[in-house]
């Protein structure tokens, strides 16, 4: 007798057969390229955490990942796609993802990581109560700027002018962090330039122009933008010479002088708890947005090195991480 058979002649009357449970879905959607190395670890992060908290790829939750690259249009299209998949929960990797994943659903939960000013960008109500289906973890503070103007002044003391770098498209993200920035450079003395650019092209020129107009270092603002193009930025800074400050650490480790920024495995797994309350009940408008709570400050001494900088004994100290 098959198994299909034995079943009928012991259960012949069932009425309503239970219906299997549905796997919880979570997407993702990042704005870094699909190759990215920091992307991966962000996503290995992530799903390494969830699975501390009983959530598995693949046996009690799926994970279905979408790449943006830094494409905003690109962004739009996957947003939509990840939509399509009711999943039970989106996260959504920086700001343009976030815009994205806002225009497709109202309803669906998300949670946001690395997304400067959510008040400002219209995406959540207020910090403590965000209202909606939206909340998440920030990475910046209004005045993590000017700890990146006292870096560049502890680096190159005598500095004079310091151009500012941000995406052209995307300037509201950071805007809170100019008048801290200005506030600091009036206070030391400096002169700010600011250059906006929209691609990896117009970061050459940049620095080109920065050496020609004998700028004597730089902050490059937070932006996906320079996430995917910060072996450019870091290729053009050991060009023409130029002290550079960076907001996360893989820029430093990447041949970059020095980053100073939140601690980016800290964020993920702080995410992954937020998906964890939500995926049992909890609505994403009762739950706080977060800020950051630790920090990281990672110097390149070979690069400083190359490019004939001495670093401070007192900054090599109170360094995280000192790359020889």
């Amino acid at each position: 007798m098959s198994r299909i058979g034995g079943a009928a002649l012991v259960w012949p009357f069932t009425g309503h057969a239970q219906a299997p449970a549905r796997t919880p879905r979570i997407g993702v959607l990042m704005s870094t390229a699909e190759g990215d190395s920091e992307g991966q670890a962000r996503v290995a992060t992530l799903v390494q955490a969830l699975q501390a908290l009983g959530w598995t790829d693949g046996r009690n939750i799926r994970i279905d990942l979408r790449w943006g690259a830094g494409d905003a249009k690109q962004a739009q299209v996957l947003a939509a796609e990840l939509v399509g998949l009711a999943p039970d929960l989106i996260l959504a990797n920086a700001g343009q993802a976030l815009k994205a994943v806002q225009g497709a659903t109202r309803t669906i939960p998300i949670v946001f990581v690395q997304v400067n000013n959510p008040v400002e960008g219209g995406f959540v109500a207020n910090l403590a109560h965000p209202g909606g289906n939206i909340t998440g973890f920030t990475s910046f503070e209004d005045a993590m700027g000017a700890k990146w103007l006292q870096l560049l002044r502890e680096i190159v003391p005598r500095i004079a002018r310091v151009a500012l770098v941000q995406n052209a498209g995307q300037t509201s993200g950071t805007a809170r962090m100019l008048p801290a920035i200005e506030a600091a450079a009036r206070s030391m003395g400096v002169h700010l330039t600011t250059m906006a650019v929209v691609d990896g092209a117009e970061i050459d020129r940049a620095y080109a122009r920065f050496a020609h107009e004998q700028v004597g270092g730089v902050i490059v603002l937070p932006d996906p933008l320079f996430t995917v193009h910060r072996d450019r930025l870091i290729a053009a800074a050991a060009r023409n010479r130029t002290p550079t400050v960076y907001y996360f650490r893989f820029f430093a480790t990447s041949g970059g002088l020095i980053s100073y920024g939140p601690h980016t495995t800290d964020i993920y797994e702080r995410a992954a708890a937020y998906a964890d309350r939500i995926l049992k009940g909890a609505k994403p408008g009762d739950l706080p947005v977060q800020q950051p709570t630790r920090f990281e400050l990672v110097i390149n001494n070979k690069t400083a090195r190359a490019q004939g900088l001495p670093i401070p004994q007192s900054l090599l100290l109170r360094a995280d991480e000192v790359i020889q």
